[in-house]
């Protein structure tokens, strides 16, 4: 004989309304918060409008490099105007040479015209990378250097700074007061040889509302071309036991000096 179905009783239906009562408040806590979360207030609803004035003081990464040799790229920006720029923002992305061989060593600053626009900036490849032209790869990208963890940072901070934004290749170190400069730099090691460029933009905002321009009213933008060698770095031992580049002035004979020469006959041996 089959059960019978189990029906509704003046004590189960109280407390199995009050739980579909607190389950449809509940669903509408929900779906307020994603309403707000999703199509609510404009996330740039915040950041003001304007062109804020800024200058590059100093913009430096070494020309020639060498595979696995950590290099340094440092920037210095200053807030020029009198208003606090509401979240600096620094874009950088890596362009490889028509020509690989070319020994082109320039640094540019200030090139841009016109109002900051991420028209022309590339999709997101990651800053220290170019897009790779063999066919079928699954991710199209391939590192020309390795940001070192824990960086960009601050010049003398041992604190990480510059977060990553939602941007394409773009760090946002906050807000910068009037008239102050903040400096920051990026540890990488090249991982790929040949000529690079490496470009470089500035910001005053992540949404385009407030606008970085330099006196001139110019995008504040600069770009480094860069060598990169394969050829193993020539390196010895120190007296410390320490692995350091060679010196040309440390090698004896043919390289070496007149003097070395000289010193190395006067021992008995031969240049």
């Amino acid at each position: 004989m089959l059960a019978a179905p189990l029906e509704e009783s003046a004590l189960t239906a109280r407390p199995l309304k009050a739980r579909g009562r607190i389950g449809i408040a509940t669903l509408g806590v929900l779906l307020a918060a994603g309403v707000a979360s999703c199509g609510g207030a404009r996330q740039d609803a915040s950041e003001p409008s304007g062109n804020f004035p800024v200058s590059i003081v100093s913009a430096d990464f070494p020309s020639k490099q060498t595979l696995a040799q950590n290099a340094h790229l440092t920037l210095a920006i200053a807030n020029s105007g009198d208003k606090e720029i509401p979240n600096l923002a620094i874009t950088i992305f890596t362009t490889a040479n028509d020509n690989p061989g070319s020994d082109e060593t320039t640094t540019k600053v200030a090139t841009g015209t016109g109002s900051t626009t991420t028209e022309d900036l590339p999709t997101v490849q990651g800053s220290f990378s170019i897009r790779s032209t063999q066919q079928g790869l699954a991710i199209p990208f391939r590192p020309v250097w390795i940001l070192e963890q824990g960086y960009p940072k601050y010049v003398g901070e041992a604190a990480s700074a510059g977060a990553e934004a939602a941007q394409t290749d773009t760090f946002a170190f906050g807000a910068l007061a009037a008239h102050e400069t903040k400096r920051m730099v990026w540890s990488v090691t090249p991982v790929q040889g040949g000529t690079y460029t490496v470009h470089y933009r500035v910001a005053a905002g992540l949404e385009g509302k407030a606008k970085a321009v330099t006196a001139d009213g110019s995008v504040p933008e600069g770009e480094f071309v860069v060598r990169i060698s394969t050829a193993p770095p020539q390196t010895e031992v120190n007296g410390a036991g320490q692995v350091v580049p060679i010196s040309p002035n440390s090698v004896i004979g043919e390289a070496g000096s007149k003097q070395q020469k000289s010193e190395l006959k006067s021992s008995g041996g031969t240049p």
